[in-house]
């Protein structure tokens, strides 16, 4: 594939991301009420993550032996304290982190960060509302080198304990993207030199068909219904995964990694 100079525009000002500099971490829009984390891998990235404002942290004596070094003061307390200060149902491990929401990461931040490189791979989520696939997501998205994960604000979850666990620790290190309007957003991403690609059960072609290079946008639609008509139309293309027998689809957070894993083969 081509590379996209027909579609390129000036990038808005500001200091730009030297390739081998190191990735932003990830927001989930700045501000609002703090959140706990929980889970050692969530917590253990969110330690590590200097960006990361902690409030508190607590664990029971045996799951401090689990953490990693750090000058946060642990509180210590039995399992059923935590079981108090979180959600009905969190699997903790005996451990929680009480932090303030990332620094947000605008669109325009990332089509900076991808200004120099020859290639890039950012996923759009089109109303993605279950927190365990995009905490899934961003752990494939991670895995498989991807630039940002970017989604709306509303019919969107929330940075949460349960999408932080879901990621394991990936909400540290992939940017989650909040957006207005995701047509919008794939304007912007194509002016700024990326070709986007809608995966659809009934695309008329496969993603290793589509052969897709260089700097790239893969957008997830919503679990059950897809992506949204406008959505659609406003990508380069439209792919799908090659189903055998009886199984028309995917869970989306399962396609995107499949899809991940065949773009960064086919690069």
């Amino acid at each position: 594939m081509k590379k996209r100079d027909d579609r390129r525009a000036p990038l808005p000002h500001g200091k730009g991301r030297p390739q081998n500099a190191p990735r932003a971490s990830g927001g989930g829009g700045g501000g609002g009420s703090s959140i706990w984390l929980y889970g050692i891998h969530a917590v253990s990235a969110a330690l590590a993550n200097p960006e990361r404002r902690i409030r508190r942290l607590v664990a029971t004596t045996e799951a401090a032996k689990s953490l990693p070094a750090t000058k946060i003061p642990v509180e210590t307390m039995e399992r059923a304290e935590i079981d108090r200060l979180l959600a009905p149902g969190s699997v903790h491990q005996g451990i929680a982190l009480l932090v303030e929401p990332l620094p947000a990461i605008t669109m325009e931040d990332i089509i900076r960060m991808a200004d120099s490189a020859s290639s890039a791979l950012v996923l759009v989520l089109d109303q993605v509302t279950d927190p365990h696939n995009v905490g899934a997501i961003l752990r494939s998205a991670a895995a498989f080198g991807a630039l940002a994960v970017v989604a709306p604000d509303r019919h969107a979850p929330d940075e949460t304990g349960t999408l932080a666990k879901s990621a394991s620790g990936a909400l540290e290190r992939m940017p989650l993207v909040r957006v207005t309007n995701v047509v919008r957003a794939l304007e912007d991403m194509k002016k700024g030199g990326f070709w986007t690609a809608g995966l659809a059960a009934d695309a008329p072609k496969t993603l290793a068909e589509a052969e897709l290079s260089g700097k790239v946008v893969l957008v997830l639609g919503a679990e059950g219904e897809g992506m949204r008509r406008l959505t659609r139309e406003h990508c380069d293309h439209l792919v799908r995964l090659p189903m055998c027998g009886e199984m028309e689809s995917l869970n989306v957070s399962n396609a995107a990694a499949v899809a991940l894993y065949e773009i960064r083969r086919e690069g």
